[in-house]
């Protein structure tokens, strides 16, 4: 079984939602990195030197590749990342190995031959 690596940087209002739709979609669970911060093309607005920032989250989903693309769409989707400027962002590297997913194999499996 091969996997992708979904890396996706959301508003912190919007990770429980992008979370329950990336499950819909077949995610098996992420790991959340909370707290963390980033600047797209226009600074982030200050006012009397303090940021008015919105953190973010770190989403890291390991999923099966044949749905890796599926949960990608379902995520910019809910996280309007294409359709509202400073959102978010998503991505998707080739994973070469992994270990400790051996439990969410016989899982998996069901899955992707029900979707092909």
């Amino acid at each position: 079984m091969h996997f992708k690596l979904i890396i996706a940087f959301v508003n912190d209002d919007k990770t429980e939602r992008i979370m329950h739709a990336a499950r819909s979609a077949g995610a098996t669970g992420a790991t959340i990195i909370g707290n963390a911060r980033g600047e797209g093309l226009k600074p982030a607005k200050t006012f009397l030197g303090l940021s008015l920032e919105t953190h973010c989250d770190v989403l890291l989903f390991v999923v099966e590749r044949h749905l890796s693309r599926h949960i990608l769409e379902r995520i910019c989707a809910t996280g309007e990342f294409d359709t509202s400027p400073g959102t978010g962002i998503a991505l998707q590297l080739d994973v070469e190995d992994a270990v400790g997913v051996s439990h969410q194999i016989q899982t998996l499996t069901e899955i992707v031959e029900n979707q092909l």
